[in-house]
């Protein structure tokens, strides 16, 4: 699945190194060796999207990597902070939304953000429902395109992590297919045990695990399981991801740098979900 050319980014020829202000371009090398890791191990170039997730970084960091590199996906974990900075960042980002989805945020999500290019998180079929009726009400008022959508699995079983039952995702997706017009399923997401990657000489079983749930999936809806994206893969173990199939990596502390507290950034009310 090859990546266009503003996905897969490169330090700007346009900008010298001298000319950008120190974290500037502290952030655009971060980002740059991160897509060199990527391509060590991934089966063909630029075949795999990063996406920078900035989740309780200041917007002013987004959007230095976005005018200096040219990349264009971000995520983000809190469905106000997404509103805030699609709000205040420029239209040109391709904006992920990766935290712990609530049904109760889910049309303003869809509706208030026309670049929200896909929701990484969904996990039941009333929150696909409510992200088809946010994004049908978009459509209403504005020329838009669809929303993407992964199914969010629980590969490891742990109750710290959201996500259906990798027994669930089938039926999940076939609604999507079938019942969410104003949505496209992308494919398929987890969060995998740390611990697991950290055991380098076996595979992560959460990365094997939603290859198997994706090949159940693809029967299931009808397409070739190519056409079912994976996102897995984190700061801590994006590369081993990478080499077993990840299409899309989320990255978060390893480009933009260790994150204050949630307590201390005035993020209230919102579940948190560890995905970079």
């Amino acid at each position: 699945m090859a990546m266009s050319t503003n996905q897969q980014s490169s330090i700007s020829t346009s900008t010298s190194e001298q000319d950008m202000p120190p974290r500037a371009q502290m952030l655009a090398e971060n980002l740059q060796a991160v897509l060199q890791r990527i391509n060590s191990v991934a089966h063909s170039p630029n075949s795999v999207r990063l996406v920078a997730v900035s989740k309780l970084k200041p917007a002013s960091d987004i959007l230095a990597i976005h005018e200096r590199t040219g990349h264009t996906h971000f995520g983000e974990n809190y469905s106000q902070e997404l509103l805030d900075k699609a709000t205040a960042l420029p239209p040109s980002i391709n904006w992920h939304f990766t935290g712990a989805l609530q049904t109760n945020k889910c049309k303003s999500l869809a509706e208030k953000i026309p670049n929200l290019w896909t929701v990484e998180s969904v996990d039941a079929i009333k929150k696909a429902d409510a992200l088809e009726k946010g994004r049908a009400a978009l459509f209403s008022t504005t020329p838009s395109s669809k929303l993407g959508v992964f199914v969010q699995v629980n590969t490891s079983g742990e109750a710290s992590k959201s996500g259906c039952a990798p027994t669930d995702a089938p039926a999940l997706a076939k609604h999507i297919r079938q019942e969410c017009k104003h949505l496209i399923l992308q494919g398929l997401m987890t969060i995998g045990a740390i611990a697991r990657s950290k055991a380098s000489d076996v595979p992560n079983e959460d990365f094997l695990t939603l290859k198997r749930v994706r090949e159940e999936v693809a029967k299931v809806v009808g397409v070739p399981v190519e056409e079912l994206e994976l996102s897995m893969g984190m700061s801590e173990d994006f590369e081993q991801a990478v080499s077993l199939g990840a299409t899309n990596i989320r990255v978060g502390t390893t480009i933009f740098g260790q994150r204050p507290a949630k307590k201390d950034a005035g993020v209230k009310g919102e579940a948190s979900q560890s995905v970079a």
